[in-house]
């Protein structure tokens, strides 16, 4: 049983449409196209489970850089998830807008802000308040 990633494939691409894809190779045991959990969208990518190792090196040379849907394709053995791989859920370490809620240490950092170039309120919180500029 091999597990093929399918990756950088059009928005608009379905299960069925990968199914019809990969059926002239061989044998399909599943086929799952990963969605956003928000939008309901496709992310681009998929996983196709073949059960014959030989079919599944055919589709990998046969569809790996072919032109689906105004996209090339990247077909590949899917790696199994290790334990480093980022985990479900919530990131660590705040929300997106760089207010980092959760305190603790980021990166590294001695003060815990700042992850990746960003600036956080935990950067300026012994900081006297400036007061601000009147807008007229």
């Amino acid at each position: 049983m091999k597990n093929l990633f399918v990756g950088n494939m059009s928005f608009q691409t379905t299960e069925s449409d990968l199914r019809a894809l990969f059926e002239p190779f061989g044998q399909i045991a599943r086929v799952h196209v990963a969605m956003d959990r928000e939008t309901g969208r496709s992310r681009g990518f998929a996983f196709v489970e073949m059960p014959n190792d030989a079919e599944a090196a055919k589709a990998i040379a046969g569809l790996d850089g072919k032109d689906v849907g105004g996209r090339n394709l990247k077909v590949n053995e899917a790696r199994p998830k290790t334990e480093g791989s980022a985990p479900r859920g919530p990131r660590p370490g705040g929300d997106r807008g760089g207010n980092n809620r959760s305190g603790g240490d980021r990166g590294g950092n001695e003060r815990g802000g700042g992850g990746r170039g960003r600036f956080s309120n935990e950067d300026y919180r012994e900081a006297a308040r400036q007061p601000r500029e009147p807008r007229w």
